[in-house]
């Protein structure tokens, strides 16, 4: 856990990271992620139910514990990642791109002029409400510091890698391996040879272009394989699947019970 500098800047010095998908709306919980030592976590709005407003109060929460944030949106659409970044997030993770064009719109939208065509205020929470004391215009600091971190999760998107590797805003390609697998007719068969060679052959490609590489890992020996291949961008596990585990095993360590009492 370390904010000294930006997220994106931690990434560009080729540090490994380690995040946390989150969908709890709890902002408790982030200061529990950011205690335990993970570089960030990801709000993940596609796959929880959470309005603009509670997504700005996670993100109030990790910068209270020096822990980056970062957005997954409902879809990849400018409208999201206006409402993320100008809420103060570190960055956002752009699921469902099915094609390089929508790669090219969404990505705009992350960046001000000249590098791109995101909406422009002053008066949002990422601008200190319009009383910014940067040291460079809020413009340039929100362009050279927020992380843009954009999904292939489908096998089309895979074999277009060389063309999205073109995108000039992309810092971070994250592949999900799960929705890689069902576009591949393998639907949870995250280890098939044929779903781990599409993986490795876009870490090559992306590592090649000299852009960051990330994957969800479910697992301590899934870190340790994708890290030695070269990714930077971990997501390791989520709130939902720690709390479940922890759960069940609380629960079982009082098994004997269902055996009619203690032998």
């Amino acid at each position: 856990m370390n904010k000294a500098y930006s997220l994106k800047k931690r990434i560009a010095n080729k540090e490994v990271l380690v995040g946390l998908f989150y969908k709890f709306n709890s902002q408790a919980i982030v200061e529990m992620v950011g205690h335990a030592g993970f570089d960030f976590i990801i709000v993940d709005c596609e796959h929880s139910n959470y309005a603009p407003g509670e997504v700005e109060g996670l993100i109030r929460a990790a910068e209270c514990v020096q822990m980056s944030s970062i957005i997954r949106l409902r879809d990849a659409t400018a409208e999201d990642v206006l409402h993320a970044l100008d809420s103060g997030a570190d960055g956002v993770q752009i699921p469902s791109i099915k094609s390089v064009d929508t790669a090219f719109d969404v990505c705009k939208s992350t960046k001000y002029f000249p590098e791109g065509n995101r909406g422009l205020s002053l008066t949002q929470r990422a601008a200190n409400y319009s009383v910014w004391q940067g040291k460079e215009s809020y413009y340039q600091h929100s362009n050279e510091n927020s992380l843009v971190v954009v999904h292939v999760e489908n096998i089309d998107m895979a074999h277009q890698i060389d063309k999205l590797l073109e995108v000039p805003q992309i810092d971070v390609v994250f592949v999900g391996p799960a929705d890689l697998s069902q576009s591949m007719g393998k639907p949870g068969q995250m280890n098939d040879p044929e779903v781990v060679a599409v993986i490795e052959e876009v870490f090559k490609k992306v590592l090649a272009k000299g852009k960051a590489v990330g994957i969800y890992c479910g697992n301590q020996a899934a870190v340790k394989k994708y890290v030695d291949l070269g990714a930077t961008y971990i997501a390791y596990g989520s709130d939902i699947t720690v709390m479940a585990s922890g759960l069940k095993t609380l629960k079982e360590s009082i098994s004997f019970l269902n055996d009619g009492g203690d032998k």
